[in-house]
């Protein structure tokens, strides 16, 4: 029983009482950098695993499960909605859960345990059912992570939000990048089991991280004592001094004492500003309690079109970025008959530019999330129609197509981060506005929620889309349908999103 109740307490990093001892490198293991090294390696963990397994999974059913050739397309099909069902159902799940409980720790360990059963399943399964369930857990995983993950960014980054959201944009531009050619050439040099310990590996690194972190949160149930202590021990000291005669000082020393007053005192935090906003906000306590249930957060966030428009932003472009993944590579193998590896430099060029992302992240928190999303949506249009005129096997056309794909990787950066940061901003924005409207814990795992939400759904929409049209009217008709899609994401932005963050103060 005590094991248990010493397990949970180094899980959920509640302090077992007063006289307890704070953790070993308690400074390290709560910093800034730790906590977003880790979020980042979670989120890249899910990326890389998420593509690692595509080029195998059609072996997998072959040589693991033995479906016939003419249904590997249509079971491959279902395991990979299986994914995006999960991450979609799971994401708001995930957050409200990570609102609810006193830490994001715990969540994310629940995530990663789901990760290692996903692994485990889809290993080795031997039937339909297992890949299945292995599918599922997955994509229930990547809802945690995402969820909670970014959630946790907004609590350690404070205002650096748009930062935060660029440091995600690189592990995703990472993990998109390298997963599938490390899983094709694994496979092909090492075999099916070899693709999965590679996997193993990044999970475990991701487990040693993720019970090392410490949220700042939890480390100020020590930190703030040590303060305090600190504080008081040089109060008492002062009270000595004062009392003590004039003589009780050697010669030569400065008998003077400061005042009391001059001691410093602890900066409060964003939360206890919060909170004294909540109460010179004259709300009383019923009226909180009525106005802070679960419904009426959820309604509350929902009712704002500052925040619909960012979701429908995301959606446009986790739906572009999607489809150009699933026909991309059959494009350029029909138009230059070229392999998978001299595919994966054009590949490089669209992923590449998302090492920008914290660039823009800092524009948006400077500038606010609407132009730098806007001028990304204005510059994709032009960019997805022009590559329509990519259709000869020239050396002309290669360095054409090479140069639309990175400026469009540009411009989706400029769109997914500044709207990844929005919905910081807004609930700050309502927040500010409603003091207590979403009670003492906030709704940052619900706003991050929807936005893995709507990032599964254009996750799902774009391939189909894509691949529908591609095979019906051609790869010319869907890039130009994309770049109408894309103007559909610019008009909400410009009119509902938010502008400017910091405006100067006037008296």
């Amino acid at each position: 029983m005590g094991f248990l109740v010493s397990a949970r307490q180094f899980l959920s990093g509640t302090r077992k009482d007063s006289q307890s001892k704070p953790p070993c490198l308690l400074s390290i293991r709560s910093s800034t950098t730790l906590i977003v090294l880790t979020v980042n390696l979670a989120i890249f963990t899910d990326i890389f695993f998420y593509a690692l397994i595509i080029p195998v999974i059609p072996f997998s059913l072959t040589v693991q499960v033995g479906i016939d050739e003419d249904q590997v397309q249509h079971w491959t099909s279902i395991l990979l909605a299986c994914y995006s069902v999960a991450l979609f159902v799971g994401s708001p799940l995930a957050g409200l859960y990570a609102d609810h409980t006193s830490s994001r720790r715990w969540p994310l360990l629940i995530g990663l345990v789901a990760l290692a059963g996903s692994t485990l399943l889809l290993c080795f399964g031997n039937s339909i059912g297992l890949l299945v369930l292995g599918r599922l857990l997955q994509g229930f995983s990547a809802a945690i992570v995402w969820t909670v993950g970014c959630a946790l960014l907004v609590d350690t980054m404070d205002k650096a939000i748009g930062v935060a959201m660029g440091y995600v944009g690189i592990s995703m531009s990472v993990g998109l990048l390298i997963a599938p050619a490390i899983g094709g050439a694994v496979y092909s040099a090492a075999g099916y089991y070899a693709v999965y310990y590679i996997a193993f590996g990044v999970v475990a690194v991701d487990v040693l991280l993720r019970l090392f972190m410490i949220e700042k949160k939890v480390a100020r149930q020590w930190i703030n004592e040590e303060h305090s202590s600190h504080l008081s021990a040089e109060a008492d000291q002062t009270d000595v001094e004062r009392i003590d005669p004039p003589n009780a000082f050697p010669q030569g020393r400065d008998n003077s004492i400061r005042p009391s007053r001059e001691i410093s005192q602890p900066q409060e935090s964003s939360q206890e500003k919060r909170n004294e906003a909540e109460i010179k906000g004259g709300q009383t306590p019923e009226l909180t309690a009525e106005h802070t249930s679960m419904r009426w957060r959820v309604k509350t966030l929902l009712k704002s079109p500052r925040l619909l428009s960012a979701l429908w932003g995301l959606f446009v472009q986790a739906g572009i970025m999607m489809g150009f993944d699933a026909t991309l590579a059959l494009f350029l193998q029909s138009t230059f008959a070229w392999n998978s590896t001299a595919a994966g430099i054009f590949f490089l060029a669209l992923f590449l530019p998302g090492f920008l992302s914290p660039l823009v992240g800092w524009l948006a928190d400077r500038y606010g999330a609407k132009w730098p999303a806007f001028f990304g949506f204005c510059l994709t249009i032009p960019l997805l129609v022009c590559l329509r005129f990519v259709t000869e096997n020239t050396i002309q056309h290669k360095i054409l197509l090479g140069f639309l794909l990175a400026l469009l990787g540009v411009a989706l950066a400029f769109v997914n981060v500044p709207l990844m940061a929005e919905i910081t901003y807004v609930i700050e924005s309502k927040a500010a506005e409603e003091p207590g409207v979403f009670g003492d814990k906030g709704v940052y795992g619900l706003g991050y929620g929807l936005f893995t939400m709507a990032f599964a759904l254009g996750g799902t929409v774009g391939p189909l889309w894509a691949g529908y049209v591609v095979d019906s009217a051609g790869w010319g008709t869907m890039t130009w349908s994309f770049g109408i899609w894309a103007a559909s994401g610019a008009v909400p932005v410009c009119i509902w999103l938010g502008g400017q963050i910091r405006t100067p103060k006037t008296n």
